[in-house]
């Protein structure tokens, strides 16, 4: 679940079955500048446009990231003053890190740039035909009760490195990964590379856990590295290691777990809707313990993400895991609190954290920039249906992410994005390997120009196995969802729309352009939803008999051929 409307105010005030080792595209660049309008990772003459266009009132700032940037002297409100030490900044070739603990009226070195080793994906074998698939995935002061902490270290803990365990795919074809083209759109939790969540796992006076996991359980469900495919959870053994399977490596998650126990009793933190008493209360009295600055792996001056769990019995009405950026512009050493994740899917045993896993890897989703999938406005939820319906970021958090997931996330090699030629004419012929494999690619067919970010209208292909991160759904969950070997259609119109404060997904379920019905334009379906939704196999054919196999008209109707 996303919490929606959910500004900082600190941008307000400015703008008012094994894991595979991380192979990120070497050409990436982490490190963010004060004065980079234009989120480059340069600091230049483009950067003095768009910021005097955006004093003008003639163009906004299209993200949370550009105003952090745009905020060069670092005093919350983007002015004149902005405006001419930008313009000193390009005259001295000065750089200065977003996040830095240099003050923007200093002058710098230009630091080392941060990239990241390139590794690619194993060979992929190709067929013209889908195989059968082998098994891999308030402003209210709380009173002056101490807070309890229970097995917190005094001092910082390093941050999880991947151990030796994981193994090492060979170069092939696939080429280095994609850039992610959600990673400008509004998270603040990085989809390649390495990223750092804080996990507090909080209960109350009034409220205890009733299973009590040690801090070195938690540690493992969340960052262990050892993919255990015995493990009666897989595949939500681990955090780490189910998106280390369905990024091929990509994303790296890291960070630590941090046990708290309030200092106000439940009904306290009911009403504060965002949980902004509750996040000032733990960062602020675990600071003098931990340095929190470690927690932004992309350099973008937000924690890349912070999660809260709280116990099963606290109730699903104000608890119920939900995730959103964070309400209030509250620093911990020098950084903001980007994403806030909270809720009350607890271990429920020493073996079973199933849910603690599957429901928190969904709300991640959200801290990247993913939406929900699933409805808001029927008594059906589900987004999508039958056999290739289903979707981690859809109403069942028990599967892998989706081709347009893992498109904008940025978890696809480049040579394993296969494009369609509308202009070749013609056969074209194209493979599709397992999805959930290190292989695993895709197939689009625009509709007209394909935008260079892939925020247009098109079909997206791929095939889809029970494997990895699918297992569980057949062996729990098969009177509810199914996953079949096939291939799956989904109709993407990922338009995006930009406002003065923050950029979002135009027709992300839910949204007033949706037509608030869920029936108009939609940001993802199936092609063949109204059909029941299940996968294709050898034989089926795709064609304008499929309800959804068209593109939209301009009342919102699928209707072109």
């Amino acid at each position: 679940m996303k919490l929606h409307k959910l500004l900082t105010a600190g941008l307000c005030a400015a703008l008012m079955a094994t894991s595979p080792m991380l192979h990120a595209s070497a050409a990436r660049q982490t490190t963010r500048y004060f004065g980079d309008v234009d989120l480059d990772r340069s600091v230049g003459v483009s950067d003095l446009i768009l910021l005097q266009k955006y004093l003008l009132g003639l163009q906004p700032i299209t993200s949370e990231k550009a105003a952090i940037c745009a905020d060069v002297d670092q005093d919350g409100v983007v002015d004149i003053m902005d405006l001419a030490m930008l313009k000193r900044y390009v005259l001295n070739g000065t750089l200065i890190p977003v996040g830095s603990t240099v003050t923007p009226t200093e002058t710098t070195t230009e630091p080392t740039e941060e990239t990241t080793a390139p590794t690619q994906p194993p060979t992929t074998e190709t067929t013209t035909e889908p195989t059968e698939p082998t098994t891999q995935a308030p402003t209210t002061e709380p009173p002056t009760t101490e807070a309890t902490t229970t097995e917190t270290p005094t001092t910082e803990p390093p941050a999880t490195e991947a151990p030796t365990t994981e193994r090492v795919t060979e170069p092939t074809e696939a080429g280095d990964f994609i850039d992610a083209p959600i990673y400008d759109l509004y998270g603040s939790m990085p989809s390649q590379g390495k990223a750092n969540l804080v996990v507090f796992y909080v209960d109350f006076p009034d409220c205890p856990y009733t299973y009590e996991p040690s801090i070195e359980e938690l540690t493992n469900y969340c960052f262990g590295t050892e993919d255990n495919t015995a493990d009666p959870n897989y595949p939500f053994n681990t955090m780490h290691c189910f998106y280390n399977r369905s990024s091929k490596g990509a994303l790296d998650l890291t960070g630590t777990v941090i046990r708290y126990t309030t200092q106000n009793e439940k009904s306290y933190y009911e009403n504060d809707e965002y949980k902004i008493k509750l996040v000032e209360e733990i960062y602020k009295n675990l600071k003098s313990q931990y340095n929190f600055e470690n927690y932004d792996a992309d350099n973008d001056g937000y924690i890349d993400a912070t999660l809260i769990s709280v116990p099963k019995a606290a109730g699903d009405e104000n608890w119920w895991p939900c995730a959103g950026q964070f309400a209030e512009s509250l620093r911990a050493d020098g950084k903001y609190v980007g994403h806030l994740i909270y809720g009350n899917a607890e271990v429920k045993s020493a073996t079973d954290h199933v849910d603690f896993c599957s429901s928190y890897l969904h709300e991640m989703g959200h801290c990247m920039g993913l939406p929900d999938y699933y409805l808001y406005y029927s008594e059906d939820i589900i987004g999508m249906h039958g056999s290739a319906g289903s979707e981690l970021m859809d109403a069942d958090a028990y599967s892998d992410l989706g081709a347009f997931s893992k498109l904008m996330l940025g978890w696809y090699g480049e040579n394993q994005v296969q494009v369609f030629d509308q202009n070749a004419g013609g056969t074209q012929t194209f493979s599709l390997a397992n999805a959930q494999s290190d292989a695993g690619n895709c197939l689009i067919l625009p509709c007209g120009t394909l935008d260079n970010n892939y925020f247009s209208e098109y079909m997206i292909i791929e095939y889809i196995t029970e494997d990895g991160n699918n297992s569980r759904i057949n062996q729990d969950y098969w009177w509810v969802f199914s996953v079949k070997p096939g291939i799956r259609i989904y109709h993407i119109y990922a338009d995006v729309t930009v406002t003065r404060w923050y950029s979002y997904f135009t027709y992300e379920n839910g949204s007033e352009e949706s037509g608030g019905d869920d029936d108009g334009i939609r940001l993802i379906r199936l092609a063949n939803d109204a059909e029941g939704g299940s996968v294709f196999t050898t034989g089926d054919v795709i064609d304008g008999s499929i309800s959804g196999f068209h593109w939209y008209d301009a009342n919102q109707g699928e209707t072109v051929d």
